[in-house]
This record gives structure tokens, sequence and C-alpha cells, in this order.
């Protein structure tokens, strides 16, 4: 995983298609960065949500990186309400991806439990975002419905489920030792590498740990062999270049990342609209995110 920290700059919510965050910086749990916006489309009835999760490696990155999307605008124009999110990262404790992992999940959670407030129907809910937020939509949209029914905290109850879920230059899994096979490069085993995936793992440092004999944290990482064919459509584009990476971000967002995704949907029988130029991969609908989205939330109305 990438072990250097995004730098983005930390703004105000902008002002999209003449308005201003209907709710800025709402709290959905206790952590600092348990934060998150939201712009509500004008409706009567209550519309459909993209909760979009940023990326910068589970170590920076914030929700303002999507205040100048024009997809934003895009889906306010049909009446779908955007939320952006902000979650802890995975050098805080509890340490490691799945806090991160857990935070958006909660985050999920609390919107669709605060559904009249925000006006949002509960039944149509979709994630995106780019790398690390990319895997954190698929773990979303591939895990089984993590509501927890007889939890004290009403917000956990609430349902995890996505109507559909897209992912840019995301990975494939973080199951990090699977990329040697996926990616066709040996992994390296150098000491700096092997203290990345610990604490990616949740792992402060690896004396004495077997980072590839856990697989408890291996499997709850691994979101690509989540994927079943009663899961959520998915979205997924990738502009990287081909070949052998020569660095972390040419690893972490090779497109090989995003064909892994194509074949394992394709087995299992997922909608998958997978886009990967570099390798060929292109789909033939021509469809791009926001037209995709549309589709599913409106196709059985």
């Amino acid at each position: 995983m990438e072990n250097s920290v995004e730098l983005t700059e930390i703004r105000e919510p902008v002002n999209i298609r003449g308005e201003w965050a209907t709710f800025k910086n709402e709290k959905y749990g206790n952590h600092p960065r348990n934060t998150f916006d939201i712009w509500l489309a004008k409706s009567e009835t209550p519309t459909p949500i993209v909760v979009y999760i940023h990326g910068g490696g589970f170590t920076g990155g914030d929700k303002s990186k999507y205040f100048d999307s024009e997809d934003l605008v895009r889906f306010l124009d049909a009446g779908v309400s955007v939320a952006t999110i902000n979650y802890r990262f995975m050098t805080e404790p509890p340490y490691g991806i799945k806090a991160s992992f857990k935070d958006s999940k909660r985050c999920l959670q609390y919107i669709r439990y605060n559904a009249k407030k925000y006006n949002i129907d509960k039944t149509r809910i979709a994630c995106s975002g780019g790398s690390a937020g990319a895997g954190i939509a698929l773990w979303l949209a591939f895990s089984d419905d993590m509501a927890d029914l007889l939890n004290e905290d009403p917000v956990l109850r609430e349902s995890t489920r996505l109507t559909c879920a897209g992912a840019f230059a995301t990975q494939s899994t973080y199951d990090i030792f699977q990329w040697e096979k996926i990616i066709g490069v040996p992994m390296s085993d150098t000491p700096e590498q092997l203290q990345a995936i610990a604490i990616a793992f949740g792992t402060k440092n690896i004396n004495g740990v077997d980072l590839f004999g856990q697989k408890e944290i291996r499997d709850e990482l691994d979101f690509l062999s989540k994927m079943d064919k009663n899961d959520p459509p998915v979205f997924v584009f990738n502009k990287h270049k081909n070949g052998i990476p020569t660095n972390e971000d040419e690893l972490n967002h090779h497109p090989l990342h995003a064909k892994a995704i194509k074949e394992k949907a394709g087995e299992v029988g997922l909608e998958a609209i997978v886009y990967a130029p570099e390798i060929g991969i292109l789909d033939p609908s021509g469809k791009n995110l926001v037209e995709f989205f549309l589709e599913k939330f409106f196709e059985k109305n």
C-alpha cells in the first residue's frame, strides 16, 4: 500500500449548482475525522444518494477532493443527493485498513439511519471513490450485509447494502500477498515492504509476526473473494499504464487490478462495467459512472 500522505488541501464545501452544502461537517462518530458534507437534491420525495469516499493510501486525503467534481453537479441536476465523507487513517487506533473500513461503514449506516432528516431513500444508496476510497466502496459492495440488529447503537442496526458502487484506480484486494499473482511481478520482501503490510493489517511492527499467516485479517481485507452474484453492480475505471511497476504508485494502481475485478465478476455472474484502456478493456456500453448510477437508481421507478 501507499506509504506517503496525499497532500490534499482541506477546504470548505464549495458552491455546487448555486448552493452550498445543505449540512456541513456532520458528525457520524466520535473520531475527529468522522465527518461528512451533504448536498440535498430539491425534491418533495426521498431521493437516491451517492456517497463519495476519498483516497490517499489510508494515510491522507480529505473529503474536499470531490468538491469540484462535475459528477456531483450532474447528480444533483438529476435529483440525486451527494455526500463526501472523511474517515480515520490506518495509522491511528485501532490501526490498519479495517479502521478506515469501519468508519466508512458507520457513515453509510448513519446516513441511512437519518434518512428522514436528509430526505434520502434508504433503498437507493451508492458509494464511489478513488484508490483507497475505491477499495472501501468495493468492500462495502461485496461484503454481506453488516447490519447488527441486536446492537445497542441504532445506527449499527442499519443495512450496509448498496444499489451500486464505483471504483477509480482501485486495488483489487487488500490481501496484499495476492498482488504478486494479480500483477505478475514478485512482491518485495524488504523490511520496508513488510512493515507497510503490517501497518495495513493493523500490526504496529513485524517482530515475530507471521504476516502471511494472518488469515483472519487477510480474509476480511480480501473484498475480491467476497464478491458474488447477489452483490450490487459495479463500475470500475483505470487509466494507468500497463507494464512492470517501477514504483508504489504504479503497483497500487496497476490496470491489472481492474482486470482481476472484471474476471471475478464474470466468474460469479455479477454485472460490472470495467474500463482499463491501457490493457484493452473497454465496455461496449460506453456508459460513464453517472449514467450507470442513474440507470440503477431509476430503473425500477
